[in-house]
C-alpha cells in the first residue's frame, strides 16, 4: 500500500513575554556583585560620553564624540543615497526630534548611595593575605623549635573555615608521622595547640564550640560576670545552646537585671572566630567584598547598609543636554547632517538615563531583599547560631518583597553579607524545610547543625549509629526518620559509625 505525506500549515496564537532592553539591563545589574558593578560602570562610561560623574568634564575631550553644531558631516555621503532614502531618513529624524527635550529636573542622577543619612566611614574589606598566612604571621612572634613550627603549620592547615579544629588529635599525630615524617606525641601536639589557641581572634583552634566560647571568656578581665559566663558555658552548656535562659537564671539565683546583663554578654561570643579573619583568600585569589554590611546592636536591633564601594555619582552630561536644547529650539532650521548629529546625542542621552535608572532599581531591589532576609532570619543575626536559621526559600523572600523569585535568585547569587559573626554568601541564609509527621516545619540547616554537634561530642571509642543519632536528634527536638539521618550525615561528609572510631 502506497504512503503519502501531507504537509499542513497551521496558524496558532501563542502568548509570550518579551523583555525590553531596559528590563534586561536592570536584571543584569541586579545580578552583579559590587566589584563587578564598578567594572560595568567604568565600561559604560567609556562607551557612552553622555554618562559622567560629578568631576570636571569636558565633552570635547571625550573619544568618540564630535561637536556637530557647525554642520560637520555625519553618516553616509549624499552621493550614495537616493532621494527616497533621504526623505525617509529626514522623516525619521523629524519624528525623533519631536519627542526630544527634557527639563533639567527630569534628568536622573545617581548619587552612589552616599546621602547624608547613609554616610559611612570608608572601610577596607578583605585582607591581602590569607587566613593561613595571618595565623602564620602570629606564629612568627612565638619562640618555638623547628619541630614545633612544623606541627603548628600543620595544625593551622587543619582548621576549618570557622577556625575550629575538629580533626581527632590522634589522627593528626598519625598523619604527621606517615606523611611528614614528624614523630610527635599527643601531649606534645596539645602543647602546640595551646599556643595556637592564644592567637587572635579568641577561640581559634578550639576543638568544640564549648571550648571556643570558654577560650573567649578566659581572655576577659577577672570579674563576677566572667565567673558567671564561665559557669554557664561549663556547667549549663546544653541549656545555653537551647536558649533555656529561665533555667539558667533559676540555677544561678539571678534577678532579672543580672540575668539580662549575663545573657547580653554571652550573646556577644563568636561561635565562628575564623570568619573574623575574613575569607581564606590570598594575594593571587579573588577577594571577597561584601555587598551588605549588617550591624547587630547589643539590644538585638539589626540594621544594614549597602556597600557602595567606590560607586560614583552618575549623571547625564550637561553638554549633551545643552546641545539637545539648542537643537530643539532650532529644529525647523537644521539640515539633515545636523539632525543626524542630534539623533546621535539623543541616543546617548537616553542610554545614560536608562543606565542611571537601572542602577537605582538595583539599589532598591538589593535593599528590600536584604531587609526581608533579616526579618525572616532575625535571630541568626542576633546570636550567630546556625541552628537559629529558620526554613526559608526563594518564594518566602519573593512574597515578602513583592519581587519575582528569579529576581531574588539573581540577588542571592555571588553576593555576600558582612555580619557580626563573619562574612557569608546570601545563599547561606536559605534553607529547605523538613516537615515532620505532625506537620511541623524544621530547618534542614538546624537539623544538620545539631547532627554535626552530636557527632563532634560523641565518644569516639563508641560512635553513635544512625539509629542512636536519630534518638538523640529526637531528644533535641528534631524527630526525623533514620533514613533522613543517614542522608544528612552523608551530605555533611560524616562517615558511618565504624569508620568514626
Amino acid at each position: 500500500m502506497s504512503q503519502s505525506q501531507i504537509q499542513e500549515q497551521l496558524q496558532q496564537l501563542k502568548q509570550g513575554q518579551a523583555f525590553s532592553h531596559q528590563q534586561l539591563l536592570q536584571a543584569s545589574l541586579v545580578e552583579l556583585p559590587i566589584t563587578q558593578l564598578l567594572d560595568r560602570i567604568t565600561t559604560e562610561m567609556n562607551d557612552n560620553p553622555a554618562l559622567e560623574t560629578d568631576a570636571s568634564y569636558d565633552v570635547d575631550d571625550e573619544p568618540g564624540y564630535q561637536d556637530y553644531s557647525d554642520g560637520q558631516e555625519f553618516g553616509d555621503s549624499d552621493d550614495f543615497e537616493s532621494r527616497k532614502e533621504r526623505e525617509e531618513r529626514q522623516s525619521a529624524l523629524d519624528d525623533a526630534l519631536s519627542n526630544m527635550g527634557r527639563d533639567d529636573d527630569e534628568l536622573p542622577v545617581y548619587h552612589g548611595g552616599n546621602s547624608v543619612s547613609e554616610e559611612r566611614e570608608e572601610i577596607v574589606y578583605g585582607e591581602s593575605v590569607s587566613f593561613y598566612d595571618q595565623l602564620k604571621e602570629q606564629m612568627g612572634e612565638l619562640d618555638m623549635s623547628d619541630s614545633q613550627r612544623d606541627v603548628m603549620e600543620y595544625l593551622i592547615g587543619s582548621l576549618e573555615d570557622d577556625g575550629l579544629l575538629r580533626k581527632d588529635l590522634g589522627a593528626i599525630c598519625d598523619e604527621l608521622a606517615v606523611y611528614h615524617n614528624i614523630d610527635v606525641t599527643e601531649q606534645e601536639l596539645i602543647q602546640v595547640l595551646q599556643m595556637l589557641q592564644t592567637f587572635d581572634p579568641a577561640g581559634i583552634g578550639a576543638r568544640s564550640l564549648q571550648e571556643c566560647l570558654l577560650l573567649q571568656i578566659d581572655r576577659r578581665d577577672p570579674s563576677r560576670l566572667k565567673e558567671l559566663m564561665t559557669k554557664v558555658v561549663s556547667s549549663y552548656f546544653d541549656e545555653f545552646t537551647k536558649k533555656h535562659w529561665d533555667k539558667i537564671q533559676s540555677a544561678l539565683s539571678l534577678n532579672d537585671a543580672q540575668a539580662e546583663a549575663l545573657f547580653r554578654e554571652l550573646r556577644k561570643l563568636n561561635p565562628r572566630p575564623g570568619a573574623s579573619l575574613g575569607e581564606t583568600v590570598g594575594r593571587n585569589m579573588q577577594q571577597i567584598t561584601p555587598d551588605f554590611i549588617v550591624d547587630t546592636l547589643d539590644d538585638g536591633t539589626v540594621t544594614f547598609t549597602l556597600n557602595n564601594g567606590e560607586v560614583p555619582e552618575l549623571k547625564v552630561s550637561q553638554s549633551f543636554v545643552d546641545s539637545m536644547k539648542e537643537y530643539q529650539q532650532n529644529k525647523d532650521h537644521l539640515n539633515r547632517q545636523t539632525k543626524e548629529a542630534l539623533l546621535y546625542i539623543k541616543k546617548k542621552v537616553d542610554a545614560a538615563q536608562g543606565f542611571i535608572e537601572a542602577i537605582k532599581v538595583r539599589r532598591h531591589t538589593l535593599t528590600v531583599t536584604m531587609r526581608a532576609i533579616i526579618q525572616l532570619q532575625h535571630q541568626f543575626f542576633v546570636d550567630g547560631d546556625e541552628a537559629s536559621l529558620r526554613p526559608m526559600i526563594l518564594r518566602d523572600v519573593a512574597e515578602k518583597t513583592g519581587l519575582d523569585q528569579s529576581t531574588i535568585s539573581r540577588v542571592s547569587n555571588s553576593k555576600y553579607a558582612q555580619t557580626r559573626w563573619g562574612t557569608f554568601p546570601l545563599r547561606h541564609f536559605f534553607s529547605d524545610a523538613y516537615v515532620t509527621e505532625s506537620g511541623e516545619e524544621l530547618s534542614t540547616r538546624q537539623i544538620k547543625a545539631a547532627l554535626r554537634d552530636i557527632v563532634d561530642g560523641e565518644d569516639k571509642r563508641h560512635p553513635l549509629s544512625d539509629d542512636a543519632l536519630k534518638e538523640e536528634l529526637a531528644r533535641r527536638g528534631f524527630p526525623i526518620a533514620r533514613r533522613t539521618v543517614a542522608k544528612y550525615r552523608e551530605q555533611l561528609n560524616i562517615p558511618i559509625a565504624r569508620l568514626r572510631r
